[in-house]
């Protein structure tokens, strides 16, 4: 399909595994609005893997190529009408500066970036820009997410008093992180950042409030060359790909899986990065065990925990309000078999592949039996018997999240009665509270967000 003058031009910065959503979206469902004009990355390999999906998708004109340097030459000489940021989430700043300072809509996967420093540059670039900058936040998006939004702002609990959050990252998904970039909190801000900006970003939509002090514990538990020791694990290869076939069920093989083959393995000798570092080797500078007690303005609390070495993968949210309770519970993967990680596609995908027509074994029955895949939503007024409240079924990645999102910043924001779109402003607040939770483990006292001089609401941006 050739561009046309109605569909926008994207360059999409970071052709790693998240980009696909994106350039899929724009190759296919949405391709009558929007068409991939450019790839900005570092390795050729991976640009040219997405040029090679883009065309097979039915992009006639391949995507012109930038490197990282060149990405002010782009919006200056190719100027695109929007910029995708899907880049290790400590270049997310970078990229969004320029590309507001030079008028150019932005859409930055979360987290918006790492640090109060950066948030602070992005506030200002945002501040003065005439341009729009969204931050995508998918589980919003989520039916099972929205339904209880929908719950809270209906007033069916009263006036939110507590939350409780718990979120398990399974022995796939959670020791993904461990593997990858993520490892490094310089690179991610840690799981707090990374990952929790996700959670955190749902209870300030859940609940309509701005979080205001943190404090945080936790810790490097599991993973980890000392860790490993103290368990008596022996010596570890630096590399996942020396284990493979010997039954270690942390080892990922990147040669059995054609996507991390030709995006990774065979990219390596291009910028040096391996995909596939052992989860037990020295240079983890992240947690992966964490608990935070987080205040709002309005006098909520929420207790909150993330585990990365749980046996299962889901969370459990329950609300507390004046007039009663709603609890979420939602299983996205029941168990984990110690097989290792030869297939499957990417493993840092939570939510589970399940052929419906499938027999399944005797420990997959077990597992579906006690603790079932799926979603959960009860409700209990005060004096009243619980009742289930109804969840629209949701197709695709993240609960249906990522389809609707697409839709929303894509082709437009709809009337949406739950404000799910996401401005900097929700991305600053998330990005907060993982900031001021790690500032919380290095100092050992509560952290009070008002100590980055940032604006938590839009009265507080400066005219």
């Amino acid at each position: 399909m050739q561009p046309s003058p109605s569909r926008r031009r994207y360059a999409v910065v970071g052709t790693g595994g998240r980009s696909q959503m994106y350039l899929e979206a724009l190759a296919t469902t949405h391709a009558d609005v929007g068409v991939v004009s450019a790839l900005v990355d570092g390795n050729e390999v991976r640009m040219a893997y997405y040029e090679e999906f883009l065309a097979a998708a039915g992009q006639d004109e391949p995507p012109r190529r930038y490197r990282p340097e060149q990405f002010d030459d782009l919006l200056r000489h190719d100027r695109p009408d929007a910029v995708i940021v899907t880049s290790p989430d400590h270049t997310h700043a970078r990229y969004v500066v320029a590309a507001l300072d030079a008028g150019v809509d932005v859409v930055c996967e979360k987290p918006l970036t790492i640090d109060a420093e950066s948030l602070r540059a992005i506030v200002e670039a945002a501040r003065t820009s005439t341009a729009d900058l969204v931050v995508t936040f998918n589980y919003r998006y989520s039916p099972r997410n929205s339904a209880l939004r929908r719950v809270i702002t209906d007033g069916r609990i009263g006036e939110v008093t507590s939350v409780h959050f718990e979120w398990c990252l399974d022995t796939v998904h959670g020791a993904d992180y461990f593997r990858r970039w993520h490892r490094e909190k310089a690179n991610s801000g840690g799981l707090l950042v990374h990952k929790s900006t996700h959670h955190f970003d749902l209870v300030n939509w859940w609940i309509d409030d701005a979080p205001e002090t943190v404090f945080a514990l936790g810790g490097l538990r599991f993973y980890g060359a000392a860790n490993a020791a103290r368990r008596g694990l022996g010596p570890r290869p630096e590399l996942g790909r020396a284990a493979v076939g010997q039954g270690d069920p942390f080892v990922l093989d990147l040669a059995a899986d054609d996507k991390l083959r030709r995006l990774f393995l065979e990219g390596e000798a291009l910028d040096g990065y391996h995909r596939d570092r052992d989860v037990f080797t020295d240079g983890i500078t992240i947690e992966d065990n964490l608990t935070l007690a987080v205040g709002y303005s309005r006098g909520a609390s929420m207790a909150y925990t993330l585990n990365a070495h749980s046996p299962w993968e889901g969370y459990r949210v329950a609300v507390n309000g004046t007039r009663g309770r709603v609890e979420l519970e939602v299983v996205e993967r029941s168990h984990v078999d110690a097989v290792g990680l030869t297939s499957g596609g990417d493993p840092g995908k939570s939510a589970p592949v399940v052929d419906p027509s499938a027999t399944p074994d005797d420990s997959e029955a077990a597992a579906q039996s006690l603790r079932p895949w799926g979603s959960r939503l009860l409700l209990q007024e005060h004096w009243q018997p619980p009742q289930v409240v109804p969840i629209p079924e949701g197709a695709g990645s993240h609960g249906g999240g990522d389809a609707v999102l697409l839709d929303d910043v894509l082709r437009g924001a709809s009337d949406d009665p739950l404000h799910r779109r996401a401005g900097y402003l929700d991305g600053v607040r998330s990005v907060l509270v993982g900031v001021a939770g790690n500032a919380s483990l290095a100092s050992g006292r509560a952290v009070g967000l008002a100590e980055f001089g940032l604006p938590l609401r839009a009265e507080e941006v400066p005219a």
